[in-house]
């Protein structure tokens, strides 16, 4: 069994419609242990990714008419949306979409998930030098997140690699970039363990990177 088979891709989540539906983790709530411990993993992805699914269904009940938009044309186009919608499809639909992908990237796998390679890592060694140094950038975008967010690692317009911190549930599909790597910084990803220590929190899920997952979001 391959890892990608482990989960529900994120492409595929970002390729549903409504009424949209919470991916299986598809692995024990153990798995990625030490780095997130099994409790956290089971609140973070039963409750908080589950309650994002819910109030996005709930916001679209009333909008028939985008209800035939799949999760990545909602969030690409969210500013084209009622204003009325705009909220609920940034925080819940960017919610669902960014969960998705971290999961994936936590996701066991294979001795060889454990650095880049083929484009991604040609594409990382131009745009940073080496990993070593695109760890260092993300670390830094997540701990430098005031409050609720994420740090991600993109691919812009231009085809470059950039590190950015996002608040709150904002997706980089809203500004037209790819994700590639994304860390959640909110509180309920990590307190349990690591309480106020962010910093520490970060360098373990970034010891855990699947990096399948991620060159696997180039081919999008």
């Amino acid at each position: 069994m391959s890892v990608r088979s482990l989960f529900a891709r994120a492409d595929e989540v970002l390729s549903q419609r409504f009424p949209f539906v919470l991916p299986v983790l598809g692995y024990a709530a153990t798995a990625v242990e030490p780095a997130v411990d099994a409790q956290t993993m089971t609140i973070h992805h039963d409750r908080h990714h589950a309650t994002y699914v819910t109030n996005l269904n709930k916001a679209l009940e009333s909008q028939p008419e985008l209800q035939a938009y799949t999760l990545g044309e909602l969030l690409m186009g969210m500013r084209k949306w009622p204003a009325a919608v705009q909220t609920a499809i940034r925080n819940n639909g960017g919610g669902h979409a960014n969960h998705a992908l971290y999961w994936g990237l936590l996701a066991p796998g294979s001795s060889t998930s454990a650095a880049p390679s083929g484009q991604l890592a040609e594409m990382i060694t131009r745009d940073f030098g080496t990993v070593d140094a695109c760890k260092a950038a993300l670390k830094a975008a997540g701990v430098g997140q005031f409050g609720s967010g994420w740090a991600w690692l993109v691919k812009t317009a231009t085809s470059r690699l950039v590190v950015r911190g996002l608040p709150n549930q904002d997706s980089p599909l809203l500004e037209g970039e790819l994700p590639i790597v994304g860390l959640d910084v909110w509180e309920h990803a990590y307190y349990l363990t690591y309480q106020n220590r962010r910093a520490d929190y970060l360098d373990a899920v970034l010891a855990r990177i699947n990096w399948d997952v991620a060159s696997a979001q180039l081919k999008r």
